[in-house]
């Protein structure tokens, strides 16, 4: 059974950096793409950043594009955001997620195109 857990989140100032990870046990982590994604109160969950299966690619929603990384280490089971020069905007509860296609090394942006999503972790940037 697949089981997504991060953690990482918290309270910070606008300017600062926090490291959000996400442990994938259950499941052959290094055969999929992994997603972050983020909900903002009264706000439909959007897409953050994806990483392919084998970390050869990364994507990136425009507004975090240069302050985000997302990275991963197959080796334990484990999915990083790197998150720098956060704003107030970026305020949300940030996802992971586990892409559906085995080996695919195209760019997954669609909720869709992950079958598997953690319990969330809040991320919250005071002015």
């Amino acid at each position: 059974q697949v089981q997504l857990v991060e953690s990482g989140g918290g309270l910070v100032q606008a300017g600062d950096s926090l490291r959000l990870s996400c442990v994938d046990s259950g499941r052959a982590f290094s055969l999929y793409a992994m997603g972050w994604f983020r909900q903002a109160p009264g706000k439909e969950r959007e897409f953050v950043a994806t990483i392919t299966w084998n970390g050869g690619r990364t994507y990136y929603t425009d507004s975090v594009k240069g302050r985000f990384t997302i990275s991963r280490d197959n080796a334990k089971g484990t999915v990083y955001l790197q998150m720098s020069s956060l704003k107030p905007e970026d305020t949300a509860v940030y996802y992971c997620a586990a892409g559906t296609r085995v080996l695919y090394s195209g760019v997954t942006t669609r909720e869709y195109e992950y079958n598997s999503w953690g319990q969330g972790t809040q991320v919250t940037v005071s002015s």
